[in-house]
């Protein structure tokens, strides 16, 4: 049976010679809309997604020395090296807050981002013996691979406190803005990774460009330098990237910065919308075919 053929199951009564029958029959019908996520056979399935979540994060860090002390630990050296060549060597401005907490605060959303995208940009093939043998929204592996970095995200969040007592740097009432630009990481992460999974499935080599292109996003992305180093007629179009919005959102409701301009943050989001949509339009019309295909 391929998979367009059992999209939706409705159990409905059996007529038997003119009674019904307490047997019932499933019918099947192919999923509606390019745009019906299905939310309904989302949350039927939670269990599934809770379950996968917590396996990947299990498994990242099962036999680990520190366990989750990993999480906060890569951070913290990526922004003592990040210090080291970018502030005290190439002399890079940070907006006046110290190099040390500025860098750490692009690396919170960017590394949250960066481990979403790889992770779930291949996970449809990763699961393919799940996929071949049983029916379940194929959205759920996507959106577990994607959401299993916010542990990650939620570890290395608590490293921010100590850092910024010791620097001196208290959050303004911006901080309730906070889960926002939080969940507008996690619909960028997921738009991309929509992408890339779907057409991972049908050209394998998706797998190979995914690390290049996010060792360039996180380079086009202002990580180790300040947005404000981008020349004024060139920054609409840097905006453009998604990182952009959701790295100025970070630094403004955790430092206590000066609020980024609309122009910043709104093209940002509006390529996040953009991205998500299509992304969902090209995976529910991919989707058919996985089982057939993978």
């Amino acid at each position: 049976m391929k998979e367009s053929e059992r999209m939706m199951f409705s159990p409905e009564p059996v007529v038997n010679q003119g009674r019904p029958d307490r047997r019932s029959a499933i019918h099947i019908r192919p999923s509606r809309g390019l745009f019906h996520l299905d939310l309904q056979a989302l949350w039927q399935y939670r269990e599934l997604l809770a379950f996968l979540v917590w396996r990947d994060t299990k498994v990242r860090y099962k036999q680990a020395v520190i366990g989750a002390g990993w999480a906060v630990f890569q951070p913290l050296i990526s922004m003592l090296l990040f210090t080291a060549i970018f502030s005290y060597l190439a002399k890079l401005p940070s907006d006046g807050v110290p190099y040390p907490l500025f860098a750490y605060a692009g690396l919170l959303p960017w590394n949250f981002i960066a481990q979403a995208t790889s992770r779930s940009g291949t996970s449809l093939v990763g699961e393919s013996h799940l996929i071949s043998k049983v029916y379940f929204p194929r959205l759920i592996i996507p959106l577990a691979a994607a959401s299993a970095p916010a542990v990650d995200l939620v570890c290395a969040l608590v490293m921010m406190i100590p850092l910024m007592l010791w620097f001196g740097v208290t959050p303004g009432w911006q901080i309730l803005l906070f889960p926002v630009f939080v969940v507008i990481a996690l619909l960028a992460a997921l738009a991309v990774s929509l992408w890339f999974s779907a057409l991972h499935v049908k050209f394998r080599d998706v797998g190979h460009i995914i690390p290049f292109f996010v060792q360039f996003w996180m380079f086009a992305s202002p990580v180790v330098y300040p947005t404000s180093l981008i020349p004024e007629r060139w920054r609409t179009l840097y905006c453009l990237n998604p990182v952009v919005g959701v790295v100025e959102g970070f630094r403004w409701t955790l430092l206590g910065q000066r609020a980024p301009a609309l122009e910043t943050i709104l093209p940002s989001i509006c390529i996040v919308l953009l991205l998500f949509t299509s992304g969902v339009v090209y995976f529910k019309r991919m989707e058919r075919t996985f089982a057939d295909v993978i």
